[in-house]
């Protein structure tokens, strides 16, 4: 069940411990971090699966099997497996983890579930176009003080100020 009562990790620590990772990841792998790369890897896997000649014929996914490569040789596959055990252990450690769909006065929780099922694809849509994430431009590019980047940022918070007015009344 979900606690409520526990405090939540310090932002600021929490927040610096990133930067320590982001950091430790530019020394040892030579780039930084990102989601969307893995998330092409294992949707190509599973492409794989269902239909293999297609795969290997399709210029967008049958390079990740070109020469005898695997899906999982990038380590960003690692990565995004590593973020979801680290979010697992950070419920259960924090003892903040359970199952709950917050909704709001006006938002039932299947409307709930159902926006954000859309809003991830629109993202994931997004990022594959860009070829990068959100966490690949703020994290990684961000770090790199890549002009792109901040502008990426300033854009993404603006949208979101100028979106919230019109969404604010299903929340409160």
């Amino acid at each position: 069940m979900l606690k409520d009562n526990k405090p939540m990790w310090d932002p600021y620590a929490a927040g610096f411990s990133l930067g320590l990772v982001l950091l430790g990841t530019f020394l040892v792998f030579g780039r930084g971090l990102g989601a969307s790369g893995a998330l092409t890897r294992f949707t190509a896997r599973v492409a794989e699966v269902v239909a293999p000649v297609w795969v290997r014929g399709n210029s967008a996914l049958g390079g990740y099997f070109a020469d005898g490569a695997h899906w999982w040789d990038d380590w960003l596959v690692f990565e995004v497996i590593g973020v979801l055990l680290g979010g697992l252990a950070a419920g259960l450690t924090s003892g903040r983890f359970g199952w709950k769909v917050e909704g709001g006065p006006q938002l039932r929780p299947a409307q709930r579930l159902f926006f954000a099922a859309l809003g991830g694809v629109i993202v994931g849509f997004g990022a594959r176009l860009a070829q990068g994430c959100t966490s690949g431009q703020a994290l990684s590019g961000g770090a790199t003080l890549a002009l792109g980047s901040w502008a990426f940022m300033f854009a993404v918070f603006g949208g979101a100020y100028g979106v919230a007015y019109f969404v604010r009344r299903l929340w409160i």
